[in-house]
C-alpha cells in the first residue's frame, strides 16, 4: 500500500465528534419579532396556548381536574396561572431550556399526529415568544404526573442564560404552572391590565376552559352561532349584532358554516356593500377555541368574496407562526365544503325567499355570476334572477330568451352602446355582454336552457335588419355616395345607405372586433419600417371594413345627399362620421380627432361663406 493510500485510510478511520448549534437568543428574539410574528401581541396567545395545552394534558389523565387560567397584570409585569399538568425539574431542562422542543411531541409519526390532535401548540417555540415583550421570564411549576416531586423554578433572561432550582413544597401546593413576565424597556404597555384584558378576550373568547383576567371572565361560551334563540328571526338579529361588534358592519344575512366531518362550526356574514372580486377577504379562524388569525385569505373559494367568516376548527393546520393556515389537502377540502354551504344558501333563497335574494343580488350579483359561470346548477337556479342590461331594459336571461327567438349579444360595452338604439328600433333584442362574466354566462345559456339560440351580434347582422333604399333612389345618389366613400376610404371605412329608425339618428358607425384588428394592423403597417411593414402586410386579413350607415329617412342626410359640391359633401360626411363615433362612445384615434377638427372648421368656413359685396368675402 503506498503512502497516499495509507494516509487516506487513516483519515477515514479517525474518530469524529458531534457538536451542537450555538443559539444567540437575542438574535432569535429579533427574528421572531420582525419576521415570524406580525405583532408583539402574540406573546399572550402563546401564554394562553401553553396554559390550555397543559390543562388538556392533565384532563386526559385526570378528567375531573380543575381547568382554570388566571392572568394578573400591573403594567410592568404579568402573572399567568394555570391548573395544568405542570413540570418536574427534568421536564424543565428538557422542555423549557431546549429551543424547538415541545411537550406535545411524540416519538412516532402516528403518535405525533395523535398528540397534535389534542393540543393547540405544535412547533415547540413555547415561551420563547414572550421575550418579544419581556426581558425576564420566571416559571414556577408543580407536576400533576409526579405528585411527590417538589415545585421547580426556571428563571431565564433575554441574553440566553437561565437558572433552575427546586422550591419548598409550600411554594406551590397544587399542581399547575405560574409564569411571571417582567417587561422589556419600552414594552410595558403590552403588559398593562387594559391591553392584557383586550388581548385575552380577542384570543381566548372561545376557549373551552375558565379563563379570567383578574376576576373578569374572558371566555364567552357557547359561541354565538351555537346559542339557542326563541326564533330564527331572533337568532338572525343576534348574529347581526355579533357581526357588527366583530367586523364593524351589519350583514345582509348570515350563513351557517357547519362541517362536522372537518370539525368546523361558524358563520359567514354577507357584506352589505359591493366589493371588488380582486379584494382578498380576511376571515377570523379559531383553532380549538384559540384565535389563530383575523386575516385568513385562502379559507373560501375566490368567488365567495361577498362574505366574511368567523369559525372554529380542530382540523386545519397552522403555519409555524400560528397566524395563518397551512395550504394542504385538508384546507382544500374545507374550502370546497364551505363553498358548498354558501351555494346551498343561495339556492335556498331562490327557492323560498325571493325578496331577500333580490336584496342580495342588488349588491352582489357579480359574485353570483362568478359562481354561475362554473356551475351549471347555480346558473339554472339563478337564471330567473340574475339581471342583465338589454335593449328591453334590465331583465334576466330567462325572461329575455322568452321574448326573443335569438339572444344576440355584444362582447363589449362600446359595441352595445353603438348598436342598442338602432337594434331596438328594428325589433332586434340585444344583451350587453361587456360587463364582467356576462358574455360567458350568455354563451352558457343553451347548456341550461336547451333550444335557446345565442349569437354574437356583428355589423353584418345589424345591417341586414336595416331596410334597403329603393334602387332607383340609391342610383340617383350614386355621385353623392362615391364622394362620401372617397373621403372615408383613407380611414378604412365604407359608406352604405339604409333606411331605419329612429329618424333622429342620421348615421350609424358599425364595426366588429375583426374589423378593428385589421384597422390596427393597417395603421401599424403604415408606421413600421420596411421589414416590419412586410411582416404586417403578410398578416393582412379578409375581415370586412368598418362602415358608416347613412339613414335615408333622416332629413339632414337627405339635404346633404342633394349637395353638388364634392368638397362640401366630403366635409359633411366627415362630420356625420365623427358624430356617429361620439354617439357610440368609442375611443377616438388620433386620425379620428384630426378628422373631427377638420370637419368642424370646414363647416364653419362654409357657414360663414357669402357672396355679399358688402364684406368683400367669398
Amino acid at each position: 500500500m503506498d503512502s497516499q493510500t495509507s494516509q487516506s485510510s487513516q483519515a477515514s478511520q479517525s474518530p469524529t465528534s458531534a457538536h451542537t448549534f450555538q443559539v444567540d437568543l437575542r438574535g432569535l428574539v429579533d427574528l421572531l419579532s420582525h419576521h415570524l410574528y406580525s405583532s408583539p401581541k402574540v406573546y399572550l396567545r402563546e401564554l394562553l396556548q401553553n396554559a390550555v395545552d397543559a390543562i388538556t394534558a392533565r384532563r386526559a389523565e385526570q378528567p375531573d381536574a380543575p381547568a382554570t387560567v388566571r392572568l394578573y397584570a400591573d403594567g410592568g409585569a404579568l402573572r399567568v396561572e394555570d391548573s395544568g399538568i405542570g413540570l418536574t425539574e427534568s421536564d424543565v431542562h428538557n422542555l423549557l431550556a431546549t429551543i424547538g422542543r415541545s411537550s406535545k411531541r411524540a416519538d412516532s409519526a402516528a403518535g405525533l399526529q395523535e398528540a397534535r390532535s389534542d393540543f393547540l401548540g405544535q412547533f415547540g417555540i413555547g415561551l420563547l415568544a414572550c421575550f418579544v415583550v419581556a426581558e425576564r421570564i420566571r416559571v414556577v411549576s408543580r407536576s400533576a404526573r409526579t405528585p411527590d416531586a417538589p415545585p421547580v423554578e426556571w428563571t431565564a433572561a433575554d441574553d440566553g442564560s437561565y437558572v433552575v432550582r427546586t422550591l419548598p413544597p409550600d411554594a406551590r401546593p397544587e399542581p399547575g404552572t405560574t409564569v411571571h413576565l417582567v417587561a422589556r424597556p419600552g414594552a410595558g404597555d403590552w403588559l398593562s391590565a387594559d391591553r392584557v384584558r383586550s388581548l385575552a378576550r380577542d384570543f381566548g373568547s372561545l376557549l373551552p376552559y375558565d379563563v379570567r383576567v383578574g376576576d373578569e371572565p374572558v371566555t364567552d361560551l357557547p359561541a354565538p352561532w351555537d346559542r339557542a334563540h326563541p326564533s330564527p328571526a331572533t337568532r338572525r338579529v343576534a348574529l347581526a349584532r355579533h357581526c357588527h361588534d366583530l367586523f364593524g358592519f351589519t350583514p345582509l344575512d348570515s350563513i351557517d358554516l357547519d362541517v362536522p366531518l372537518a370539525g368546523i362550526r361558524g358563520v359567514a356574514y354577507v357584506l352589505p356593500t359591493a366589493v371588488s372580486p380582486a379584494q382578498r377577504a380576511g376571515h377570523r379562524v379559531h383553532l380549538k377555541g384559540m384565535l389563530l388569525t383575523e386575516r385568513a385569505e385562502q379559507l373560501l373559494p375566490d368567488w365567495a368574496f361577498f362574505v366574511r367568516c368567523v369559525l372554529d376548527t380542530d382540523s386545519l393546520r397552522p403555519t409555524a407562526s400560528r397566524e395563518s393556515l397551512y395550504e394542504d389537502e385538508t384546507l382544500a377540502a374545507v374550502r370546497d365544503a364551505l363553498g358548498e354551504r354558501i351555494r346551498s344558501w343561495l339556492t335556498g333563497l331562490a327557492a323560498g325567499d325571493p325578496e331577500r335574494l333580490a336584496a342580495f343580488l342588488s349588491v352582489h350579483y357579480l359574485g353570483v355570476k362568478s359562481l354561475a359561470r362554473h356551475d351549471k346548477e347555480m346558473l339554472r337556479t339563478m337564471l330567473p334572477w340574475l339581471p342583465f342590461e338589454t335593449t328591453d331594459g334590465r331583465l334576466s336571461l330567462e325572461e329575455f330568451a322568452q321574448r326573443h327567438p335569438v339572444v344576440h349579444f355584444t362582447r363589449t360595452v362600446e359595441e352595445y352602446r353603438q348598436v342598442a338604439p338602432i337594434a331596438s328600433a328594428q325589433g332586434v333584442g340585444v344583451v350587453n355582454g361587456g360587463y364582467t362574466y356576462d358574455s360567458e354566462l350568455i354563451e352558457a345559456l343553451p347548456s341550461v336552457r336547451p333550444g335557446t339560440a345565442v349569437a354574437e351580434l356583428d355589423a353584418d347582422t345589424v345591417t341586414a335588419h336595416l331596410d334597403a333604399v329603393d334602387p332607383a333612389e340609391e342610383l340617383a345618389l350614386a355621385a353623392f355616395l362615391a364622394a362620401a366613400r372617397a373621403r372615408l376610404d383613407p380611414l378604412g371605412c365604407d359608406v352604405v345607405l339604409r333606411a331605419f329608425h329612429p329618424l333622429s339618428v342620421p348615421a350609424l358607425h358599425l364595426d366588429d372586433r375583426e374589423a378593428r384588428h385589421e384597422q390596427a394592423r393597417a395603421e401599424a403597417e403604415e408606421q413600421a419600417d420596411e421589414l416590419w411593414a412586410g411582416i404586417l402586410g403578410s398578416l393582412r386579413g379578409s375581415a370586412p371594413r368598418a362602415r358608416l350607415v347613412l339613414n335615408h329617412l333622416n332629413p339632414l342626410v337627405r339635404r346633404i345627399s342633394s349637395l353638388k359640391d364634392t368638397e362640401l359633401i366630403g366635409t359633411a360626411t366627415e362630420s356625420l362620421y365623427g358624430q356617429a363615433l361620439l354617439m357610440a362612445q368609442r375611443p377616438l384615434r388620433p386620425a379620428d380627432s384630426a378628422l373631427l377638427n377638420r370637419a368642424f372648421i370646414g363647416l364653419l368656413e362654409w357657414a360663414t361663406h357669402t357672396d355679399s359685396p358688402k364684406d368683400g368675402l367669398r
